[in-house]
């Protein structure tokens, strides 16, 4: 029987063949997890390919400090951020370790520096005033080594200036800070140019150490004999000058700062390079005094008061200071009992002599009169040479020691066998003047007041005595006497009297002496006439 078509078994209807599966046949379910690895995996790689650096840097304190969420800035720009803030081991500092972005790897190298920005007035600068809304953040400077690195210390307080600015630092080396602080501001000529960066503590703890930074173009003006000074509030002092009041500006008034300046007769020497060392000055006085090459010292035994003579006093020669003092001190002396006071000073040899002289060099070289001092100062002491303590002014009653010639002086000479040698004094002029009035005084203690007295007593009773016996018996006789010749001078008034008989006589007298001087004189007109009358007689007139 014939099947039924499109049964199965039917003729008409193919038999089917059954295929085997793949093993590695695709499911097109793992498409999507396998692009989500694929992404995941580039970015993963495309992270650690852009990962910057990781840094620490150590601080003393914490404060400002946020982890995930402090900023590290450089030109204000963001390039890493603080991610964990620990202690370090010992519990001493504050370890911030920071992602920097690989853009900013090229930064780290051996000098960068890095400081927290917080609000903070120094110097008489204010900054960080920013961070009162926006928070702390890590500041950045980049140094200029090639040295790659990647663990600081950070600065407890932000550089004065930055990295690449145009300047030159130096040091210098001081006995105290006085009032400056770090931004403490230079002066040059009144003008501003410049700025302290940093100070410490000398080891031996004897002096201060700073590095300060000139700005350019004023840097230039920075010589090797280059002096340094303080300029901090006012400067008032007192000497044999009289009173002096310095100071640079109000700025330097309030906070502090300093000033430089190069003598005249050095200010065409080469420029001082970067971090040349230069010795800081109390005040501007000190720094530019005249320093000497040559030093010479001697000792000066005085025995009067030294009272208002201080160390640094000029020594002056005909007006002009040769030197100074360098120490006073006092000495007993066990065989005479006596105190005296040596005080040591400096001289300068140089300053005999004129710096522009010129030398077989043809440079001006000054240097010593000649070159045995003993010969010289001998024949100075022979002519009179003597050192003397005198009164520089009135007001502040300041000594100074004056080297003068005294012909008339005691003779002395210089002690050679002391060191240093001692040269002769002589008592100043007040001194001398004391011992003046102390000579005259003793002289007149010597003279017996005592004995004048009583003999003046003596001579007082009997100078009464003889008052007594004028009033008693010569004044009676004086004043008849004095009757007398008042009668005496009215008779003489009466008789002189214009209308007196005395008078009236005169009178006719006076006209008969007259009348007889005519006769003369006509008889001796005409004898002269008639010379020979004096033998014929007068001859009658011819009718």
């Amino acid at each position: 029987m014939a099947r039924p078509p499109g049964r199965p078994g039917s003729p008409d209807v193919p038999e089917a063949v059954a295929t085997p599966r793949s093993r590695w046949r695709f499911q097109v379910v793992w498409l999507v997890p396998l692009i989500a690895v694929l992404i995941g995996g580039w970015l993963a790689v495309k992270t650690i390919l852009e990962q910057g650096p990781t840094v620490t840097i150590s601080f003393e304190t914490g404060e400002g400090l946020d982890a995930g969420k402090t900023k590290i800035k450089f030109k204000n720009v963001d390039i890493g951020v603080v991610k964990h803030v620990t202690l370090s081991g010992d519990h001493r500092r504050v370890i911030a370790t920071a992602d920097i972005s690989k853009d900013a790897t090229g930064l780290l190298v051996d000098d960068t520096r890095f400081w927290v920005v917080r609000p903070r007035i120094s110097g008489g600068t204010v900054s960080g005033i920013g961070t009162l809304l926006s928070g702390s953040f890590i500041g950045m400077d980049v140094g200029a080594s090639t040295k790659s690195r990647r663990d600081y210390t950070g600065l407890e307080t932000p550089p004065v200036f930055a990295s690449g600015v145009p300047g030159r630092e130096f040091v210098l080396k001081g006995p105290d800070m006085g009032s400056l602080d770090v931004g403490s501001p230079i002066y040059y000529r009144r003008l501003q140019v410049g700025q302290v960066t940093s100070y410490q503590l000398d080891p031996n703890g004897k002096g201060v150490t700073m590095h300060v930074f000139v700005n350019a173009p004023y840097e230039k003006y920075v010589k090797a004999d280059t002096r340094f000074w303080h300029a901090s509030g006012v400067d008032v002092s007192l000497d044999t000058s009289g009173i002096k009041v310095n100071t640079e500006s109000l700025v330097a008034i309030l906070i502090g700062g300093l000033a430089f300046q190069t003598p005249e007769e050095t200010e065409d020497s080469p420029e001082a390079a970067a971090s040349t060392e230069f010795s800081l000055f109390r005040d501007r006085a000190e720094a530019m005094k005249q320093h000497d090459r040559i030093v010479d010292h001697y000792v000066l035994v005085f025995r009067e008061s030294v009272r208002g003579l201080s160390v640094g006093a000029p020594v002056d020669f005909l007006g002009i200071a040769v030197g100074e003092v360098a120490k006073i001190n006092t000495r007993f002396d066990p065989v005479t009992k006596q105190f005296s006071i040596p005080v040591e000073i400096r001289l300068f040899p140089e300053r005999f002599t004129s710096r522009f002289e010129k030398g077989e060099a043809g440079a001006g070289t000054g240097g010593r009169i000649t070159n045995d001092r003993q010969d010289l100062a001998k024949a100075l002491v022979d002519h009179g040479l003597r050192a003397q303590l005198r009164t520089g002014n009135l007001l502040t009653g300041q000594l100074y020691v004056a080297l003068d010639f005294f012909p008339n002086a005691a003779k002395a000479a210089v002690d050679w066998t002391t060191n240093p040698p001692e040269m002769p004094t002589i008592p100043g002029g007040l001194q001398s003047l004391q011992d003046s009035v102390t000579s005259l005084v003793a002289k007149l203690n010597k003279i017996p007041f005592e004995g004048i007295g009583k003999n003046a007593q003596q001579t007082l009773a009997d100078a009464d005595t003889l008052l007594k016996q004028l009033s008693t018996e010569v004044m009676p006789q004086a004043k008849e006497t004095l009757a007398a010749a008042q009668t005496a001078l009215k008779s003489a008034n009466g008789a002189i009297q214009p209308d007196s008989p005395l008078a009236q006589n005169t009178n006719d007298a006076m006209r008969e002496l007259a009348r007889t001087a005519a006769a003369f004189r006509t008889l001796a007109d005409y004898l002269e006439r008639h010379p020979e009358a004096l033998i014929r007689g007068k001859l009658e007139d011819k009718k």
